[in-house]
């Protein structure tokens, strides 16, 4: 009852410049991550009301390479029905199917995937979520199953199919000794349904106010 979020957020997406330019220009061509690692299973990705994490992930992404001109462009979002993993049912929902995809593996003798460490990481956030991402699109694929069942059967199905995952996330160590602030906690939101994103703004340098 209470998964749908009927309120407009802003998100901000890291990306070159060159894919912010498209986005502005023709956003209904966008990409969507597909990964086998991704935080919050598949979808296109923006960082919950954090422009500077976002233009700190281009930046990072420019440095591995992966990128040229490092850039943000913000987006409008309604999350509508919200796997939201800062909510108690939400959680709960996502630990069953965790037991029925564990289940499955067993069955057919197959080990479930991990969650893993990068080297390069020293605090070891697990940044290749790959267990979650499994556990996640498994949900998604069982409650599509079920809908597509219903609606051949009886013409109308009581399952809701997502369209958007958001979570809370610790990562990169303690903000200062001793302490429980992590200095990249972030909110993170996927978005699977793109009728969630009502369109893409170029972000705006703030100005000192009052003059």
């Amino acid at each position: 009852m209470y998964n749908q979020r009927p309120n407009l957020i802003l998100g901000f997406h890291g990306c070159d410049q060159s894919v912010r330019d498209q986005l502005l220009l023709d956003p209904n061509k966008y990409k969507t991550s597909k990964e086998d690692y991704d935080w919050l299973g598949h979808g296109i990705y923006f960082w919950e009301n954090n422009y500077e994490r976002a233009l700190e992930w281009a930046n990072d992404k420019k440095k591995r390479g992966t990128i040229t001109n490092p850039a943000v462009v913000g987006a409008v979002i309604q999350l509508g029905n919200c796997c939201d993993l800062t909510d108690r049912n939400s959680i709960e929902v996502v630990k069953s199917y965790y037991q029925n995809l564990k289940e499955d593996f067993a069955d057919i003798g197959i080990p479930l995937p991990v969650n893993k460490d990068i080297k390069a990481d020293k605090h070891k956030d697990m940044l290749l979520r790959e267990l979650d991402c499994t556990v996640l699109e498994y949900m998604h694929s069982r409650i599509l199953d079920g809908y597509k069942a219903d609606l051949s059967a009886k013409g109308y199905s009581e399952f809701a199919i997502y369209d958007s995952t958001r979570g809370i996330f610790t990562e990169g160590g303690p903000a200062f000794d001793g302490s429980g602030i992590f200095d990249k906690s972030h909110i993170q939101i996927c978005i699977r349904n793109s009728n969630c994103i009502k369109g893409f703004f170029m972000p705006r340098k703030e100005i000192k106010w009052p003059v």
